[in-house]
């Protein structure tokens, strides 16, 4: 990613530090901060609401410089790197905090810190295909997926009957849990472009496919950090989630602890699974 927004020296008075008059007195801190961001689509279009509103990020820096008292600076750095990473399309963010008139002793310049901070969303994606090579396309779509996920741990493949439509072949199925640094509409995108790049069209409902790839939850439930929308363009949770044993199985074999929002609910997975027949799933 080499696409970078940089807000250098913010500057405001704390009262960071470990000495008594640091604390009492306060001093002047200076705080650079660097988003990389995807800045194509603001770049193309000339809309405001695609970009960062860095006036924002400034405001958010000096609402923690000026904020309750820390010990170290390099607490003062998390703080502003989590407001940044909090913001939709940054996925990544250094921060350098500036403490120049610090109680150091000896002559200086400047003593600073620098922290790099990416944004590391957990993910659930199910892969299903049914055409060709069914699971060396699934294993080439995860590795094609490339920097969009991270940390990632793929469920073992199972078969499956297809789930309405024409008359088709097994699918073959398996779930991956992941983290992400990108915003839930840039990581949909990218799912849809590896689709593309194996051929998959949609002309068909529930037809046969070459691959299928859904974004089933972006987010931690159990934190309440899960997005949910009902857009056309991104519906969080996947709507039928809940009631897919090719989707339950394979996620709770992957993830054992896993729990999906299914309305106002947080259920774990194991539960959802249990309530529903699994007995067309064989190993692939």
């Amino acid at each position: 990613m080499s696409d970078r927004i940089s807000l250098l020296g913010v500057r405001a008075t704390g009262y960071h530090g470990v000495l008594a008059d640091e604390k009492r007195d306060g001093q002047e801190f200076v705080v650079d901060v660097v988003l990389h961001v995807d800045l194509a689509p603001a770049g193309t279009t000339d809309d405001l609401a695609l970009t960062i509103n860095y006036a924002e990020v400034g405001a958010d820096v000096v609402r923690r410089i000026e904020g309750p008292s820390l010990d170290l600076i390099e607490s003062l750095a998390e703080q502003v790197a989590a407001d940044a990473l909090a913001r939709d399309g940054v996925r990544a963010v250094e921060v350098t905090v500036h403490k120049p008139s610090a109680p150091v002793g000896v002559p200086f310049g400047d003593v600073a810190v620098t922290i790099t901070r990416t944004r590391a969303v957990p993910v659930v994606i199910a892969l299903g295909a049914n055409l060709g090579d069914a699971t060396g396309t699934l294993q080439s779509a995860i590795d094609d997926l490339g920097g969009a996920l991270h940390e990632v741990r793929r469920a073992p493949f199972v078969s499956t009957e297809p789930v309405g439509g024409p008359d088709q072949p097994r699918y073959t199925n398996t779930v991956v849990v992941a983290t992400t640094p990108l915003a839930p509409h840039e990581l949909l995108a990218r799912l849809h472009a590896v689709e593309a790049r194996y051929g998959r069209v949609r002309e068909v409902r529930w037809g046969a496919r070459t691959l299928d790839l859904d974004l089933v939850q972006y987010g931690d439930p159990t934190a309440g950090t899960d997005v949910v929308s009902d857009e056309p363009s991104l519906t969080l949770p996947h709507p039928r989630a809940h009631e897919r044993g090719f989707v339950l199985q394979p996620w709770s074999r992957v993830d054992p602890r896993a729990v999906l929002r299914v309305g106002e609910r947080v259920v774990p997975v194991a539960e959802l699974l249990a309530a529903i027949d699994t007995s067309d799933i064989e190993e692939a």
